[in-house]
């Protein structure tokens, strides 16, 4: 018997996008099944964080071809609130301040009551930081810790997680390892093929350290604003580390 079809969580389709008149993304497509969790690996400047914002639906990145489908639904024209609305939530690589927004009450908005803020922060380590302004003053891995406890409060369907391991340091990087499988497998007791629902994740990894905590079903290679080639994530880095990137911008990289 044939297995039934994943169905896509996310599912990005010849998308193009420009910031100020300028093309940073062209001819993207890209898709994230139900219950999966697939990495994205690229260069500097090949525009990862671009396409992550865009899916999440920042104004500046104007979409000016394709759409982005999330649970089948057409979502390119939706704000960003709409979006967390329906289950998008983004980890970003360089959040900024919120000067006059304490912790505590932004997780308690997140999370709409359903859950404590003081017990979501234990889990991080976080206790210390809840009656601070957001970020202010936060090094490298607190700030990622402050992002990932916002998003265990959200609890969305769909996590954006870009690069979760820079700026920090070896100690914080277990933590956040550790914390982001255990949001990506809540509920579940079951790997990739055989789940039939649970989150789905899309991460932006350049070092590929993440892969030692989370099991990453697919991998995409972003080059000079497009998806160069996919494949297997495990061996997709195994390649870059020892040729760079160039093999797969002359397409050597099996899909």
């Amino acid at each position: 018997m044939k297995p039934r079809e994943k169905m896509s969580m996310l599912k990005i389709e010849d998308l193009t996008v420009e910031v100020n008149g300028k093309i940073l993304l062209h001819d993207v497509n890209l898709e994230v099944k139900k219950g999966y969790t697939n990495v994205l690996f690229g260069p500097n400047g090949a525009g990862k964080s671009a396409l992550m914002r865009t899916i999440m639906g920042f104004s500046e990145y104007k979409v000016v071809k394709g759409r982005i489908l999330f649970n089948g639904k057409d979502i390119t024209g939706l704000s960003v609130d709409e979006r967390a609305r329906l289950g998008l939530g983004i980890m970003m690589q360089r959040p900024p301040d919120m000067t006059g927004i304490k912790l505590r009450d932004l997780v308690k908005v997140l999370s709409k009551g359903k859950k404590k803020p003081e017990s979501l922060a234990e889990n991080l380590d976080m206790q210390r930081f809840m009656d601070r302004d957001v970020n202010v003053g936060f090094s490298g891995g607190e700030i990622k810790r402050s992002e990932l406890l916002q998003l265990a409060a959200q609890n969305p369907s769909l996590y954006l997680l870009d690069e979760p391991e820079s700026g920090v340091d070896l100690v914080s990087i277990e933590q956040v390892g550790m914390t982001i499988k255990e949001l990506l497998e809540e509920g579940l007791n079951c790997p990739g093929e055989s789940c039939e629902k649970g989150k789905s994740a899309l991460i932006i990894t350049h070092t590929g350290q993440i892969l030692e905590y989370v099991n990453a079903d697919r991998g995409y290679i972003l080059c000079n604003g497009t998806v160069m080639c996919s494949g297997n994530p495990l061996k997709m880095l195994e390649e870059i580390k020892s040729r760079g990137y160039e093999e797969c911008i002359k397409c050597r990289l099996m899909k």
